[in-house]
């Protein structure tokens, strides 16, 4: 009878997978919509995450807990940034208007990639954003059910 394949660095795994901050509500929950397919290693989930998938079998199912800032780094002061309403309107929506909590999408500088930010302040021209994972310097709890490995 053939082993089950086993996660090794650079697999290609399809899984179920829960993240959820210290008090339990998860940012993350695939559970109970189609599942999620990545290659370890491809900087698609934390490396401190992806360790504790190392070894485990198809079909697994585990969850573990990440001290603070071991998933996603501690928070970082200067990722809190003003950003002005007119660079604003001039990336995205002129007309758009923003609250504190808004998650807004920028584009990387080299505009291949995208990053976001949680408004967290509106002043008369400005924006304060946290550019920090919002899960950044907290405790982590990781659930999964693996259901492919190659």
């Amino acid at each position: 009878m053939a082993h089950p394949q086993r996660v090794e660095p650079g697999s290609f795994l399809t899984l179920h997978y829960r993240l959820a901050g210290p008090d339990g509500q998860p940012v993350v929950d695939t559970f109970a919509d189609k599942p999620a397919t990545l290659s370890l290693g491809a900087g698609q989930l934390a490396p401190a995450i992806e360790a504790h998938l190392l070894g485990l079998e198809e079909g697994a199912a585990a969850s573990f807990e990440l001290p603070a800032g071991a998933a996603f780094g501690e928070r970082n002061p200067e990722l809190v940034q003003r950003v002005k309403l007119a660079l604003l309107r001039d990336l995205g929506d002129p007309d758009a208007d923003y609250v504190v909590g808004d998650v807004v999408e920028f584009p990387t500088p080299d505009g291949q990639g995208r990053y976001a930010g949680v408004v967290r302040e509106c002043g008369p021209d400005w924006l304060l954003f946290d550019f920090n994972h919002p899960l950044a310097g907290q405790a982590v709890r990781f659930d999964v059910k693996l259901l492919g490995v190659l």
